[in-house]
């Protein structure tokens, strides 16, 4: 089976399964595993992939609306090599530091592939989950889309450092807090946005109707494409931004808005679940990235 359909099997197994993270009296903890294969393309330092690896798992924690505590990872990888895994440590700690968590170390393993797998937690009382959102809402994405497929041709066209920097995320922790008092559900857009869609829609039992010129793709993805159709197929469809896809009251963005300094995109409206998911009036399709 693929990984959807895996992780619908393990739904109906675990009752804590379902969101970005579990949350567990109080505690929230997530996990991600990052292969070199299909994560890190040639090219990718250490210290991206460390930042980007435990990033992955930070976005988790956001999503569910709570401040992150610390992180650790299992480093594997055919050799050690000191150089490589100083910059990946401090990759790791130094995204950490930017939402005030700690990298507090992990596990080392010889692996004939460079694989990392993390842990992030936080803490909350009152996380935000997939299942809450309600016609009428508005429906949000947070900072731009596209930063990841637009690293990777870069990556393939040889501007390493270019694609590095773009690779490297801020998690939306303090984001996710401002949107946490009000919104109805949340989740990250790693996936996409399209399938990110797909998956609150199923979770909350409704539909969306988004418009693609509310869309806020992110500048370098013009500079690697032919057009404005690629531009947006990437946008909606590519995923590993690790941005946040949320809905809420559109009286509540003035709040949320107030209290955050990253940008925050009014896409279009939650509807009932027989109207569908739609872009400008058309049907969306379920598309988005699957892990291999």
């Amino acid at each position: 089976m693929d990984e959807r359909a895996a992780l619908r099997l393990l739904s109906d197994e675990l009752e804590a399964a379902g969101d970005d993270a579990a949350v567990v009296d109080g505690l929230v903890v997530t996990t991600d595993m990052l292969h070199d294969r299909t994560d890190f393309p040639d090219g990718t330092t250490r210290y991206t992939a460390g930042w980007r690896a435990i990033g992955a798992s930070l976005s988790d924690v956001a999503a569910m609306g709570a401040p992150a505590t610390a992180a650790v990872a299992a480093y594997a990888a055919p050799t050690f090599d000191r150089d490589e895994l100083l910059a990946f440590v401090r990759g790791a700690s130094d995204v950490c530091a930017r939402v005030d968590a700690e990298y507090v170390g992990g596990d080392l393993d010889g692996h004939d592939e460079f694989t990392v797998t993390t842990t992030a937690i936080g803490r909350t009382d009152d996380p935000v989950h997939r299942s809450g959102a309600r016609p009428g809402d508005v429906v949000c994405v947070t900072g731009t889309l596209g930063r990841s497929a637009a690293a990777l041709r870069l990556f393939e066209r040889g501007h390493t450092d270019r694609a590095n920097d773009l690779f490297r995320f801020d998690p939306r922790i303090a984001t996710g807090r401002a949107l946490a008092p009000h919104a109805s559900a949340m989740m990250d857009s790693s996936d996409g946005l399209a399938r990110s869609l797909h998956q609150l829609a199923e979770a909350s039992d409704c539909g969306f109707a988004i418009e693609s010129d509310r869309i806020p793709i992110d500048d370098a993805v013009r500079d690697v494409v032919d057009g404005d159709d690629d531009a947006l197929e990437l946008a909606t469809t590519f995923g590993e931004d690790f941005e946040l896809v949320a809905t809420l009251p559109e009286d509540a963005l003035p709040a949320v808005r107030d209290t955050t300094d990253v940008s925050l995109s009014v896409l279009g409206s939650v509807r009932d679940a027989v109207d569908g998911i739609t872009m400008d009036g058309e049907v969306l399709a379920n598309r988005g990235y699957t892990h291999g």
